[in-house]
């Protein structure tokens, strides 16, 4: 089984590491793309020619399925990509898990990117899944970058600014960017620990193994390989993914350069 992940930076490893935690077995090609990255301010129709271009540069590993672990990138290319790809190949995107967040009770706040924040596309999925619930929307500037960077002081200031700005009674915190998984730890110490998380990798990993019907064999043995594109280019894993715990694990063998 060969699952490709398009996103445009390391936003996507924990996706990836849910999907190797659930199938070891798999073969995982990440496409990244750093040469055109961050997607966030670009206009849609070009978020749309990046995602793409990644899944396209996959082709001819001939992938089980297409994974979009981007909030911006599922807004904006999923019905392209669906399009060209579907039925032949599932492509699943990625949704703040806004729903299971208000189940878990109290008031929630939403992490996101300054454009998601602002976005209709954020706004909508509150009114549907949380409405007659207190939500706060927080503004995380500079965050993702943050994270890319995988500079520990800028996480740190990024962190403790959308730390300020969630109110004392929030009980949930929805992540509503991929790459604010890769920094949990700092979010729930910088909250005090007194607010669960909600990330949306477990949830994209299982409805990705739903798509193509087969079941999670997490006690399988590791023979999955790791592939990684940089805008279409052989290449390793960044330094930065290195850095983090999910990119950590994804490094471990084997791994292999291109597809």
């Amino acid at each position: 089984m060969t699952l490709t992940l398009v996103d445009s930076g390391i936003g996507m490893l924990s996706t990836a590491a849910a999907l190797r935690a659930a199938r070891p077995d798999a073969d995982l090609i990440l496409s990244m793309d750093p040469d055109h990255m961050p997607w966030g301010p670009r206009r849609p129709d070009d978020v749309i020619g990046r995602a793409l271009a990644g899944a396209r540069a996959t082709a001819d590993a001939r992938p089980d399925a297409i994974v979009v672990p981007c909030n911006t990138a599922s807004v904006h290319g999923l019905d392209a990509l669906r399009a060209e790809f579907e039925p032949d190949v599932p492509v699943i995107g990625t949704v703040p898990p806004i729903k299971p967040a208000t189940e878990h009770g109290g008031p929630i706040a939403v992490w996101s990117t300054v454009a998601t924040t602002r976005s209709h596309y954020q706004a909508d999925l509150v009114a549907r899944f949380a409405a007659g619930h207190t939500v706060t929307p927080v503004a995380c500037v500079g965050l993702a970058e943050a994270v890319e960077s995988a500079d520990p002081a800028a996480v740190a200031d990024a962190v403790g600014y959308a730390a300020e700005r969630t109110p004392a009674d929030v009980a949930a915190v929805v992540l509503g960017c991929t790459h604010y998984d890769l920094v949990e730890d700092e979010i729930s110490a910088a909250l005090g620990h007194r607010a669960e998380l909600f990330s949306a990798a477990d949830a994209v990993a299982a409805q990705t193994l739903r798509r193509l019907g087969v079941a999670p064999t997490p006690d399988a043995a590791r023979t999955g390989t790791v592939s990684v594109l940089a805008s279409g280019r052989p290449s390793t894993l960044p330094d930065a993914a290195l850095s983090y715990p999910a990119g950590a694990a994804l490094a471990l063998p084997p791994v292999r350069t291109g597809v």
